[in-house]
């Protein structure tokens, strides 16, 4: 088995369980799923067998390393209203059913401040974990995911994601970092030493003990451009040498990494990306 936690985002249609399969026909050995239909706010509760079947597929696999990611329509930091109690709603579900399915990360966007302003957005996104965290479900962590800074997104600053976990004495947080983001939001990663500069800020500023999770993504838009497009495995803007670094960095070894990347027909997209960071980190083919 692949000593690499790496996979790709999966589906979950028919039942939960079968997204492990899915993921297995990949050969990955981490995967990343909605837990719920991402569109829509309310989804019908997880069921104890569709739970137990979950478990049962996972322990027969190879896949080692799961993380979920909420839905794209919760805003943590939209000003109070109808939004930000269905968000808060919402997110308090998605922590509940990541606890029953045993899955420890739950990726989120920090939201947008729709015109209110960076440090206004930031408080409303603090003010809601930290009523999130008075009474979250054991064993479930946090991850900040970086943003590419489009419109009013928050999260396209180290700094920024810094800000919100300071501010959330009770919080359980970790971050997870977005290749396409980040170099959209103008981090200069695309070489080694640049790399290796970025990541030293990241240290500075955040501590990357709390790096829980990558997500393995070129970019269709240049440096800085702050437009999110993912781009297949060195056929974008960014190109293949920070995937290099980062998969043979040890430091990385048990952190998962996830694409997402265009799938292609039947998966060959995936399938083909995969071969190529396996490549990268220099397993033998």
């Amino acid at each position: 088995m692949s000593p690499l936690l790496l996979g790709v985002h999966v589906s979950i249609a028919g039942s939960i369980d079968k997204a492990v399969a899915r993921a297995a026909a990949l050969g990955c050995t981490a995967m990343q799923i909605f837990t719920k239909n991402a569109s829509q706010w309310r989804a019908k509760a997880i069921a104890a067998d569709e739970a137990q079947a979950f478990h049962r597929a996972l322990a027969a696999s190879d896949i080692r390393a799961v993380i979920a990611h909420d839905s794209y329509l919760i805003n943590l930091a939209a000003a109070p209203g109808e939004n930000r109690d269905k968000s808060l709603a919402a997110f308090r579900d998605e922590m509940e059913r990541c606890a029953l399915l045993g899955i420890p990360d739950l990726v989120m966007h920090p939201g947008a401040h729709l015109g209110d302003g960076a440090a206004t957005g930031i408080g409303r996104v603090a003010e809601a974990f930290r009523s999130l965290f008075a009474d979250a479900p054991e064993g479930v962590r946090v991850l900040l995911e970086n943003t590419a800074g489009q419109g009013s997104y928050l999260g396209s600053s180290f700094a920024e994601l810094a800000a919100i976990m300071e501010q959330v004495p009770n919080g359980n947080f970790g971050v997870c970092f977005d290749t396409c983001h980040a170099y959209a939001a103008g981090y200069d990663i695309a070489d080694a030493a640049g790399c290796q500069r970025v990541l030293e800020e990241f240290d500075r500023t955040i501590g990357l003990q709390h790096l829980r999770a990558f997500h393995f993504n070129d970019s269709k838009k240049g440096l800085a451009s702050h437009v999110d497009r993912h781009e297949g495995i060195g056929s974008g803007t960014l190109g293949p040498e920070v995937f290099r670094t980062l998969l043979r960095d040890e430091r990385f070894a048990k952190v998962p990494k996830i694409l997402e990347t265009p799938k292609g027909e039947d998966d060959a997209l995936d399938r083909a990306n995969l071969a190529l960071l396996r490549q990268l980190a220099g397993e033998a083919a």
